[in-house]
């Protein structure tokens, strides 16, 4: 038996206590194995702890229906949890999601871990319908003024988003509250029209390698291990060999359900639990399985980047953030850089860009970045703009994200970068970046093999002073080199002077780091005449000759030497190269 003609992935995200597992309840038939807070410790603390799945049918809209008068359209719910401590668990629900539901509590309005939700969404989704719940806790008589109200103040937080304009469509999961019975909700058949409105046909690959996020693992006893999970990539059938990457072996499907129904094949965007041989569920409470070989196992990884406008503070080269992909959440180094062309602005105009899947162009040079920027609306950079610079905005800019433990990951794998151990209660965004891997390091030993092809470079500048003028093509310079450097290592480099002219370092004279230097074009006279370093002669002695000399010397504007060069900083040769 074949998978439903349609799935269709909703998330339904907001702030803890907004009443989502409520709404899933309302709008489900049919439950997973891990739904509606099974969980014993949710039961308890009253709470979603886990990712929850439940699913309903509906007949398919016709704008869906490709000229076919019948068949069905099976929505997945993602219940994620709302708790600020759950937001790993949360990023990882929203990566197998097509639209998203916002829930929020109509009395509340937007809170913090809402807001946090909408960031997430805008990064893994294309659409969103916003959900007003709890309308019930209005008194009748103002009910109608609030929502309006609270549809005005939600309309205008979304104009600057790619949800602006987004539906909101006001409910009541659960009249009275969770302990309430017999209650029958209120707006639903709303909401489930809107959501058919606002469904799409999402881009499914059959073809490409078989990846399969997994949320729940568990033991049947004489069948074998169940996988549930939602496939993210490629296709698979029963009797097909698949990989458990982090526990390194290989195993055949068995059988696979979707939503307790027997199914032959699942592909791109399904919801399904695989059935296998039998381990240890214990070992892969979460992950991903996959065609054997598909996913490899990387130390670093290069990623397109891009900032979070919402979040605040500095995101610097050499600082750890907490990088997530699918449901795996390591400390990561970061090292940013950036990529300048004619495209600046229009390149980076869409800073939540989720399609940014390119690859990446070893043959171009790329410059080392302080930290990751943050464009204006005139294509600026806002951090050089504060200082009083206006350098133009790099056209793309990206980060090497070096892994404190290696991780299961494919090239243009979503990675979010985050500050989880910020204070939950201080009621910022904690989400800072976010990008796509466009190479991965496997060789532990990549920062010898291969960080040396990657051309990120930092631009120096030593400064010295013309000494004298020894005569109309020599000059020699002080002031730039330590006695103990090897001035050998900078010959035949370009300078330019302060009066306009440009040389080349010849070498090194005497021994106190002073440098001989060729001046092709020649200087101008006056130049000579000032620094040719010949005392004017006296009659006169004594005091009269020093005042002379003093004169003489009072005379000389000095004259700047500047040496500009890169310096690839992962050449283990440490060169420099000049433009």
């Amino acid at each position: 038996m074949a998978a439903p003609m349609f799935n269709f992935n909703v998330g339904i995200l907001g702030h803890v206590d907004s009443g989502k597992t409520s709404l899933s309840k309302a709008l489900s038939t049919t439950a997973s194995t891990a739904s509606f807070d099974k969980n014993p410790q949710s039961a308890e603390r009253g709470i979603t702890l886990d990712l929850g799945f439940s699913s309903f049918q509906v007949d398919l809209p016709t704008h869906l229906s490709d000229g076919e008068k019948t068949g069905q359209l099976q929505y997945t719910l993602v219940d994620c949890p709302g708790h600020a401590s759950l937001i790993r668990t949360i990023i990882g629900g929203a990566q197998i999601i097509d639209l998203m539901l916002l829930i929020v509590d109509v009395v509340k309005g937007i809170q913090t871990q809402t807001a946090e939700c909408l960031v997430i969404g805008e990064i893994t989704c294309e659409k969103m319908i916003v959900v007003l719940n709890k309308v019930d806790m209005i008194p009748p008589d103002k009910k109608q003024n609030t929502i309006e109200k609270m549809k005005k103040k939600l309309l205008k937080t979304l104009e600057p988003t790619r949800f602006a304009g987004s539906p909101i469509v006001a409910v009541a999961a659960k009249p009275g509250g969770p302990e309430a019975d017999g209650t029958e909700s209120v707006g639903l058949t709303e909401l489930i029209e809107t959501l058919k409105k606002q469904t799409y046909k999402p881009q499914r690959h059959v073809k490409g390698p078989f990846i399969f996020s997994v949320d729940h693992c568990f033991s049947i006893r004489g069948q074998g291990t169940v996988m549930t999970g939602t496939v993210l990539s490629g296709s698979v059938v029963v009797n097909d060999t698949i990989e458990i990457p982090a526990l390194k072996v290989t195993k055949k499907v068995k059988s696979m359900q979707m939503f307790k129904k027997p199914i032959d094949g699942i592909s791109q965007g399904d919801r399904a639990g695989i059935c296998v041989t039998q381990f240890d569920p214990k070992l892969l409470e979460r992950g991903t399985i996959c065609n054997p070989g598909a996913l490899p196992m990387i130390e670093a990884a290069i990623v397109s980047v891009h900032r979070i406008p919402y979040y605040k503070g500095s995101i610097q080269s050499k600082a750890k953030f907490h990088i997530s992909t699918g449901h795996d959440t390591v400390m990561g180094r970061l090292t940013f850089f950036g990529l300048y062309d004619d495209s600046s602005i229009e390149s980076q105009a869409q800073d939540l860009n989720i399609n940014d899947t390119s690859n990446f162009d070893f043959s171009k040079e790329y410059l080392y970045q302080d930290e990751l920027m943050i464009q204006s609306a005139k294509g600026q950079c806002l951090e050089a703009s504060a200082a009083g610079n206006m350098p133009k905005f790099p056209s793309k800019q990206f980060a090497l994200i070096q892994f404190e433990k290696p991780i299961i990951c494919q090239n243009t794998a979503l990675l979010i970068g985050s500050k989880l151990d910020t204070d939950i209660h201080a009621n910022i965004c904690r989400i800072a970046f976010h990008g796509r891997v466009l190479t991965g390091f496997m060789d532990p030993k990549y920062m010898e093999n291969d960080l040396p092809k990657v051309k990120i470079y930092k631009t120096k500048v030593k400064e010295g002073l013309v000494e004298r003028v020894m005569d109309k093509y020599t000059i020699i310079g002080k002031n730039m080199f330590k006695k103990e450097t090897n001035i050998a290592a900078f010959s035949r480099l370009q300078i330019q002077l302060s009066t306009g002219e440009s040389g080349v370092i010849e070498g090194g004279f005497g021994q106190s780091g002073k440098i001989k230097i060729h001046i092709p074009d020649g200087l101008p006279l006056d130049v000579v005449k000032r620094f040719s370093g010949g005392k004017k002669k006296s009659k006169g002695k004594g005091q009269e000759e020093s005042a002379n000399q003093d004169e003489d010397m009072s005379d000389k504007e000095p004259i700047k030497i500047f040496l500009t060069f890169k310096r690839y900083i992962y050449d283990l040769d440490k060169k420099m190269k000049q433009t």
